[in-house]
């Protein structure tokens, strides 16, 4: 009875609308809101990621991470016994584990790896359908007995050399606060824009990619470690260019674009080393 009145149309501009005027008012001071408040989370999340640096003391570098050097050995030795059973926990032959310990050993013991302050640990795991090797924050080192079975010592050398990279270069504290950053930016532009899921979606990419091109700088960067460290230790750095091979077998061959993967192209790593160790080795 309400909605033709007279002196309701006058009260609300004349339409006969009653949310004709006030309800634009009310959507754009909420975009307003949303967008200062957008802002807002940008500036904090912007602020709190590029002031939280820590010396990293092997390579001198301010590192922005996420965590402290004890943080990260915790994560570490909690997380590793997780890590292992998704492999299908340790392997049982306790030969080939000592082997590896060997090896990993004589690769800290000779470098400068050792000044890190890291506890290494090197697990060999069960898993022979899964050719892979990974480390945690901290120090914990692992390879798939997928990949352990088809190196020579040199190669493994060269593998684990690679994965104490990793941890040298708080890869993991790296990445976790760039993710951090990278989700909060996300975030904020979701909320600046009100909920647009188009712009929402654009920035989902925009991220994923970024991390994906933050992971590939990683491995360049622990290839690097690997011929320094497999040098120091006395092993032929030349090895490392075999386990691309292999890795490249492993895979069939398929190869992702390198702007959609987490890793550099076989090509790429092949070159890098080779250009690695004629630089070392001046």
């Amino acid at each position: 009875m309400y909605r033709n009145s007279p002196q309701q149309g006058r009260y609300y501009g004349g339409t006969g609308d009653p949310y004709s005027r006030q309800g634009r008012g009310m959507g754009t001071g909420r975009f307003k809101l949303m967008l200062i408040i957008g802002l807002g989370m940008f500036a904090f999340q912007a602020f709190k990621f590029f002031t939280n640096t820590q010396l990293n003391p092997v390579t001198g570098e301010n590192q922005r991470v996420q965590w402290s050097p004890d943080e990260e050995i915790q994560l570490g030795l909690q997380s590793a016994p997780q890590m292992a059973q998704q492999h299908g926990g340790l392997h049982p032959d306790q030969r080939a584990q000592q082997f590896l310990d060997q090896v990993g050993a004589k690769l800290v013991r000779s470098s400068i790896a050792a000044q890190s302050g890291y506890p290494y640990d090197f697990h060999l795991l069960r898993d022979d359908q899964t050719v892979n090797a990974f480390a945690l924050p901290g120090g914990q080192c692992f390879i798939t007995a997928a990949l352990f079975s088809k190196l020579n010592e040199d190669q493994l050398a060269g593998v684990m050399g690679h994965e104490i990279g990793h941890v040298i270069e708080r890869h993991g504290a790296e990445r976790m606060a760039k993710s951090g950053f990278i989700q909060g930016i996300i975030q904020s532009v979701m909320i600046g824009s009100g909920g647009d899921h188009s712009i929402a979606q654009i920035a989902n990419v925009v991220g994923n990619y970024a991390n994906m091109k933050y992971g590939r700088d990683q491995e360049l960067e622990s290839d690097k470690w690997g011929v320094q460290l497999m040098l120091d230790a006395g092993y032929n750095p030349e090895a490392l260019i075999d386990v691309m091979d292999i890795l490249e077998e492993a895979s069939g061959g398929s190869r992702t674009p390198e702007w959609q993967s987490s890793h550099p192209s076989p090509d790429n790593r092949r070159q890098n080393i080779r250009n690695l160790i004629e630089q070392y080795k001046k």
